[in-house]
């Protein structure tokens, strides 16, 4: 049975930010902040006098996809480590 080789890949972004001195747990807290900024940012936001709050949620949920992103690079980050 022959063996089954994975192409290289010219540019590798996780390996370049683990070379840079990014660690996974780096970026394990940047999506916790995230999570902490979303809520913080929803609720400040909520604050306002405008009858907006649909903007609120909005805000909320924009910066609450980017907790995903830093996980998903966090594990990415903990496979090149």
């Amino acid at each position: 049975m022959a063996k089954k080789t994975i192409a290289r890949v010219a540019y590798d972004p996780i390996r370049e930010a683990h070379n840079l001195g990014l660690r996974s747990n780096h970026a394990y807290v940047l999506g916790f902040v995230s999570i902490g900024l979303s809520l913080m940012t929803w609720q400040v936001s909520r604050l306002k006098k405008s009858d907006d709050k649909a903007q609120s949620d909005r805000w909320g949920i924009f910066i609450g996809h980017w907790a995903a992103t830093f996980f998903a690079i966090g594990l990415a980050l903990k496979n090149e480590e």
